[in-house]
């Protein structure tokens, strides 16, 4: 597989289309962050995707900070890091918290809103997914993505698939729930793969370096096998490059080495099985490439700040939001300028 197909089949995802909202000019609506009801929107995840598909209609989305984005019939709107927004048109935005709740308690009959003039019909969701995910691919995604998924035929079938689905809301046939789930999580996915496409030559970050061929291959290597004793040497013949350049161009994108790289997600795969399994911290440490207990405590210290069987311990009994290192990658994407050749 390639690496952002890698990554996402070693992150927990949940996904759902909860709202559809048919509104006629002038309306307004203000959306909270999503963020805080991360729990109750995608139990067990940590990371709230929010977005809009435009069914027919025009509206303005708004940003604290950020220019209004125009949107129109076929857009999809992501907002990848849960933010508060708006959307308008012609009227100021009122808040939809009562209505959320309603959806939350599994309303979701369409909403219809505003006045009687030009109709714009949205359907609206989430993208829930684990903590590390917000250092692959959500990493340096913007504020509000915007992308057009009737441009291509795997856009306009996901759609019309949506549009079916969303059509028997009343129908009481089995299997509805989850197929609006899956066909969210494939939304999201189209999405990102359309930025990836998108992105200029000169980007960094997480995206653009599983696009570079040299690059990729290596986060693909990584991730597909995280507990084999990586080397550089060996990922440089894997990809065609000497150990030099390897380096060189992963650090460009990622902002530290492959092997830095690889040690960091060997210690967020380890901190999931730790919440998640009643495998022993010896038994984690080995799943993970670790060789012996004590280098593993040492290593997962340092990045969480608590040995692991107290990371476990305190999870447990709190469920709190265990310390981590601000910064997983150590660098911004947007402070990292990748190579422009191969020399």
């Amino acid at each position: 597989m390639d690496a952002l197909s890698e990554a996402l089949s070693s992150v927990r995802m949940t996904g759902a289309i909860f709202a559809d909202l048919i509104c006629g000019a002038p309306w307004g609506l203000g959306i909270p962050g999503v963020q805080p009801l991360a729990e109750a929107l995608a139990p067990g995840t940590e990371c709230v995707v929010g977005y809009h598909l435009v069914i027919e209609g025009r509206a303005l989305i708004g940003l604290e900070g950020a220019e209004d984005v125009p949107v129109t019939a076929g857009d999809l709107v992501i907002v990848p890091h849960g933010d508060p927004h708006t959307i308008t048109n012609g009227a100021p935005p009122r808040l939809v918290s009562d209505t959320l709740a309603k959806w939350l308690a599994g309303d979701i009959r369409p909403l219809r809103i505003g006045g009687g003039g030009e109709v714009t019909r949205f359907v609206c969701g989430y993208f829930g997914c684990e903590r590390h995910a917000a250092r692959l691919f959500l990493a340096g995604l913007p504020p509000i993505m915007r992308i057009n998924i009737r441009t291509d035929a795997a856009g306009q079938w996901l759609e019309s698939s949506i549009r079916h689905l969303r059509g028997e809301t009343t129908s009481g046939r089995p299997g509805r729930v989850i197929l609006l789930s899956k066909m969210a999580e494939a939304l999201f996915i189209e999405a990102l793969r359309h930025y990836i496409e998108q992105l200029p030559p000169e980007a960094g970050g997480w995206l653009a370096g599983a696009r570079d061929p040299v690059v990729g291959r290596v986060l693909t290597m990584l991730h597909r096998e995280p507990s084999h004793p990586w080397t550089v040497a060996e990922l440089a013949v894997a990809t065609g490059v000497s150990r030099t350049l390897l380096t060189k161009r992963f650090a460009c994108f990622l902002g530290q080495p492959p092997l830095t790289y690889l040690a960091r997600w060997r210690l967020q795969l380890a901190a999931k099985l730790l919440q998640t399994t009643h495998k022993t911290v010896i038994q984690v440490a080995l799943d993970v490439g670790y060789e012996s207990e004590a280098a593993f405590n040492r290593a997962f210290k340092r990045e969480f700040g608590l040995p692991p069987a107290q990371y476990r311990r305190k999870l447990m009994r709190t469920g709190a939001e265990l310390p981590e290192r601000p910064s997983w990658s150590g660098i911004e994407p947007r402070d990292v300028t990748p190579p422009t050749s191969f020399r």
